[in-house]
């Protein structure tokens, strides 16, 4: 038997303003954006030229999905972005105004740094080192 993960749901605020984030200050791909209903769309936003796991931005909806915007995991780091060059996408992150509230730090694992999305949610920029 063979399984992987497909997606990852991260809830958002607004369609278009996380769109405009992933694919404008990641440079992430937008895959799919295809409306469902009035309220909701099935969008899917990736790294470039990723064959993996996918982002599934969902819109949130009532008190406690939104109460859960920028704060999926309780404050830890949340996502995990891994890179061929670190400096490269680090410095292009910051021009682009990414926060970063760990600065870089090689670790025994590869260099790492953490940053905000838009919402508040913690990722790591990650270069592991080859093993």
């Amino acid at each position: 038997m063979k399984q992987s993960i497909a997606h990852i749901a991260l809830v958002v605020n607004d369609y278009d303003e996380a769109i405009k984030f992933y694919t404008e200050k990641l440079n992430f791909e937008l895959i799919e954006d295809t409306r469902l209903s009035n309220t909701k769309r099935w969008v899917l936003v990736a790294p470039t030229a990723t064959t993996g796991c996918n982002l599934l931005l969902a819109k949130a909806v009532g008190p406690k999905q939104k109460a859960a915007v920028g704060n999926q995991s309780g404050g830890r780091v949340f996502l995990f972005l891994y890179t061929d060059n670190f400096w490269r996408d680090y410095d292009a992150m910051l021009k682009k105004g990414i926060c970063f509230v760990r600065p870089p730090k090689k670790e025994n694992y590869g260099t790492v740094a953490v940053f905000k999305d838009l919402y508040g949610n913690l990722w790591d920029l990650l270069e592991p080192i080859e093993r």
